[in-house]
């Protein structure tokens, strides 16, 4: 009978050495296959994957690290002057920065929005304050310059009193003293759109007279005696009457309501100022126009549209561009290098002159700023003048049947109905009040749109010539950031 010699020990696969940490791995509990698998190739979709995400990553940091290194670039040239030491009571250098609607964009500051974005941080860190005027219909950049150039008009022309000045405050500085600032500023204009509006405003202010015209009042005037709310004439004669034919049930006419919105109707509405009261040699356009504050002309474009998507992608990993000109514009505004405005003699036309073919192909200097972009509108924004009127359609259409309502709940003609209960309808002065708002919005919208659309030239003013300036790039004194942009 044999017997073992020895207790049967584990052990390690014969034919195969293993280094001293596969054992130690091996030990640890590691399933063996892990440790016997070879690395291999990804499959091909696998690659395709890795090669599309890695290449649009790369894209993208590549475009953010450009991005920060141009700006701290540009930050870096000009943050010297915010550490240079001023008198407490001085102000900083102000500029005013204009953002008109780009057409077709339901976003009205995305002009705005570049700014914050691609300028603002050169403008903080060279200590420059600026003041941002954004446009959120057509046409309201051109109306607030128009008015307050003529507001100021109507102060040096004794029309309106001068603020009062009141030494004691340190901070408020003279008249003299802030026409002096507002020189040393700038008006920034992101865009054509804001430009348009710009001069148009611009042009408006030193033209027209100087009469306090109140839009809501002259057009009130206008839209008195349109008919729109007019009733026809009730005939006496067929009058229904009640079974008791007693005088106190007949329906009277109109004439013989008493109501408060007769009064409403009947007041007289004041009269706007005509230019009659003002002398005329005070309302007359100036001879010359004074120094304005220089311009600053910042590229902007905005696209809009399915069409456009394939150059939203491109300018999404390649933001460097816009971050080198941005920077670029406010560097301009720092060092505070200017031209006056490039006109050539020959351009004259009036205000909103529509663009002929002849014109086609001819420059116009500084007038051309930016002018390629208006290419890029969307092209429902030709269709603006149609779309108003078919809402204006559309509203005088349903007027009747909301006056009548409005009208018979006011003689207690009839009750009100369940649904009049929880949603009461609108009274005749309500609905004169809208007419009149919508009307208003109607106009504004028309003319900023004729002010803005690609077959309008840019107002020009010859006394202009003189009085504009713009800013340019300063002499090459220092070492310039050559970035690739491809």
């Amino acid at each position: 009978m044999s017997t073992p010699d020895a207790d049967p020990k584990p052990s390690l696969k014969t034919g195969s050495s293993s280094s001293g940490i596969r054992t130690v791995l091996r030990y640890t509990g590691i399933p063996p296959s892990w440790l016997d698998k070879r690395p291999k190739l990804p499959s091909r979709n696998w690659l395709i994957f890795y090669t599309v995400t890695s290449s649009i990553a790369g894209l993208y940091i590549y475009d953010r690290q450009q991005c920060k290194r141009i700006r701290k670039g540009y930050v870096e040239r000009v943050q010297y002057l915010a550490e240079e030491p001023i008198n407490p009571m001085d102000l900083a250098r102000k500029v005013t920065v204009y953002g008109a609607k780009w057409p077709g964009d339901e976003d009205y500051d995305v002009g705005i929005k570049y700014f914050r974005r691609f300028v603002k941080p050169i403008l903080v860190a060279a200590a420059v304050d600026y003041e941002m005027i954004t446009g959120k219909r057509h046409g309201e950049i051109a109306n607030r310059v128009a008015d307050g150039i003529k507001a100021h008009r109507r102060v040096n022309a004794g029309l309106d009193p001068r603020p009062e000045y009141n030494m004691a405050i340190p901070t408020l500085k003279s008249p003299e003293v802030q026409r002096q600032l507002e020189l040393q500023g700038g008006i920034v204009l992101i865009g054509r759109p804001t430009f348009k509006e710009f001069m148009a405003g611009v042009s408006r202010g030193w033209t027209e007279g100087l009469q306090k015209v109140d839009q809501e009042e002259e057009l009130a005037h206008l839209l008195e005696n349109d008919g729109r709310f007019d009733e026809p004439e009730i005939d006496e004669d067929n009058v229904p009457m009640t079974d008791s034919a007693s005088p106190t049930s007949i329906v009277p006419p109109k004439s013989a309501i008493f109501s408060p919105l007769q009064l409403q109707q009947r007041a007289p509405v004041p009269k706007p100022e005509t230019s009659s009261s003002i002398p005329d040699a005070l309302n007359a356009p100036p001879v010359t126009i004074p120094r304005l504050p220089p311009l600053l002309f910042v590229p902007f474009i905005d696209y809009i549209g399915i069409a456009q998507v394939p150059l939203m992608i491109w300018d999404f990993f390649n933001q460097r561009r816009y971050v080198k000109s941005g920077a670029e514009a406010a560097y301009r505004l720092v060092k505070q290098v200017t031209r006056p405005i490039d006109v050539p003699d020959t351009v004259a036309q009036p205000l909103f002159a529509d663009i002929t073919k002849e014109d086609e192909g001819i420059s116009h200097g500084d007038l051309d700023f930016d002018k390629k972009v208006e290419s890029y509108y969307k092209s429902s924004t030709s269709s603006i003048p149609s779309d108003i009127e078919k809402a204006r359609k559309k509203y005088y259409d349903a007027l009747p049947a909301k006056l009548a309502v409005a009208r018979a709940l006011a003689r207690n003609e009839r009750e009100l109905t369940k649904e009049e209960v929880d949603n009461p309808p609108p009274t005749e002065v309500e609905l004169r009040a809208e007419r009149l708002k919508k009307e208003l919005r109607w106009q504004k919208d028309l003319a900023g749109w004729d002010i803005i659309k690609p077959a309008s030239k840019v107002a020009w003013d010859e006394r202009l010539r003189d009085a504009l300036r713009v800013f340019i790039d300063p002499p090459v004194d220092e070492v310039d950031i050559g970035v690739s942009t491809s």
